[in-house]
């Protein structure tokens, strides 16, 4: 991933960018008002999805084998979500990112 210097040359990014965190990258409004930068909580996400792949995908499961198959496949897709979130959450933190 590339972004602009300060002088305005295109410039990798390295790991020790990542380790630091990207300034302002993950609030939008970063910088109005005197606010700090904002850091993503990697790590609460990650046992957030964990959460969310074990009791959807164990609830949904049971909820199919008893014949409740609308509520069952709604969880079994919210599992599915989760675990692409802890994939992607596990992809930022070996990326470098603090959180």
């Amino acid at each position: 991933m590339t972004h602009r210097d300060d002088d305005g040359s295109r410039k990798r990014r390295t790991r020790e960018d990542y380790e630091r965190g990207l300034y302002d990258y993950h609030d939008p409004t970063g910088g109005f008002g005197g606010a700090a930068p904002a850091r993503s909580a990697l790590t609460l996400r990650l046992w957030l999805a964990g959460f969310g792949v074990l009791f959807c995908g164990v609830v949904g499961v049971l909820l199919l084998l008893n014949g409740f198959v609308a509520f069952g496949v709604v969880l079994v897709v919210l599992a599915v979500v989760a675990i692409v979130d802890f994939g992607w959450v596990l992809h930022r933190k070996r990326r470098g990112e603090p959180g």
